[in-house]
């Protein structure tokens, strides 16, 4: 009797543990199995939705630009003269601060925006791109959504930079106007004959042009970093198709 009633969980016990053995084979035999092409361009959508995902919410976050040394967006070099005569009124230095301040929290905003634009270009990645992607440099990947997504980043990014820099500052004089009259005066100089002996060579630069093109450098440094942690560090690597592809071309 009382092995009658054990009977019906050793068999589920059985069952059970073959299961599970089966299981295991199946997913030994999987992995020793040469990767499709399929899988490639799977794996590589989903180290990219990782990667991209990763570095927007890092620099997404108070801070993230602005407390970065390697991405937080300083002034052009040009505007050194700016930034000296400044600092020799009182609170000039806290001013020019607030200015930095200010443009790096444009970029930390502006980066929460870019995951969709990162998303349509993964989605459109094509089997070649990604075989080329797997076999390339260690940043081929950042490579193929700078290529991709710059130009939509460009034109989300730059209103938000350039309202920071247009907003009024001491004497209802914004950082923008400030960089215009400088700038403007010294090209003056530069373009006369005096300025032309000495050398002097005119600036030629758009404010928000510029800072837009340093935000999105260190949105896409970044996400080179997190592409070469994906593929040097199998803790990186989230679930099976990202072991299994990246996994593949360990050494």
């Amino acid at each position: 009797m009382k092995i009658n009633q054990f009977l019906p969980f050793l068999l589920l016990f059985i069952f059970t543990s073959c299961a599970e053995l089966m299981q295991i084979a199946q997913t030994t035999f999987d992995e020793d199995k040469p990767l499709s092409q399929t899988e490639i361009t799977s794996g590589l959508k989903e180290a990219l939705i990782v990667g991209t995902t990763n570095s927007a919410n890092i620099l997404g976050v108070t801070n993230g630009y602005y407390k970065d040394d390697l991405v937080k967006i300083l002034l052009p070099p040009e505007a050194d003269i700016i930034v000296k005569n400044i600092s020799k009124i009182p609170g000039g230095d806290k001013l020019i601060e607030d200015v930095l301040l200010k443009i790096n929290r444009a970029a930390e905003d502006a980066v929460k925006e870019a995951k969709p634009i990162f998303v349509n270009s993964i989605k459109s990645m094509s089997i070649t791109d990604a075989i080329g992607i797997l076999r390339g440099e260690e940043n081929a990947a950042t490579k193929y959504l700078h290529k991709t997504t710059y130009n939509q980043l460009f034109e989300l990014y730059r209103p938000k930079i350039k309202a920071s820099v247009e907003k009024k500052l001491v004497g209802n004089i914004s950082t923008d106007q400030s960089w215009n009259s400088i700038t403007n005066k010294w090209n003056e100089i530069a373009k006369s004959m005096i300025g032309q002996i000495a050398g002097f060579n005119s600036v030629e630069i758009e404010l928000d042009e510029y800072l837009t093109h340093k935000a999105l450098d260190g949105l896409f440094l970044k996400i080179e970093a997190e592409e070469k942690l994906i593929r040097k560090d199998p803790m990186a690597r989230v679930n099976s198709i990202l072991k299994r592809v990246f996994g593949s071309i360990d050494s």
